[in-house]
């Protein structure tokens, strides 16, 4: 009987930092993500007179690549630069298949 209860605490522990370990690495994931994107659009092509805010919709495929859904933007050289730059790139930290991303940038010259 004392072995069981010992068996059954071990159990309970190890499940409890199972779970604890996992939701970390899901937000660490996200920085890094947001870092790797805003990497990819560091310089852009074009002038751009005053700061723009932009908000992306995108996901990720089955191979791990970004898939820009929406830009919300009226101008097509920000609609542009952002599909060009971001549409089917792979990145170091993908995230979620299938998961809807959501993601606000600025874009200065």
């Amino acid at each position: 009987m004392k072995k069981l209860k010992l068996f059954t605490l071990a159990m309970l522990i190890g499940t409890a930092s199972l779970f604890a370990s996992e939701v970390e690495s899901t937000k660490m994931s996200k920085d890094g993500m947001r870092s790797e994107i805003v990497q990819l659009l560091k310089t852009p092509d074009f002038t751009v007179p005053t700061e723009i805010n932009v908000t992306i919709t995108f996901t990720f495929s089955s191979e791990g690549e970004l898939v820009v859904l929406g830009v919300d933007s009226k101008n097509s050289d920000v609609l542009k630069y952002i599909r060009k730059n971001l549409n089917y790139k792979k990145i170091e930290n993908p995230g979620e298949r299938d998961k809807l991303y959501t993601m606000p940038l600025k874009l200065k010259s």
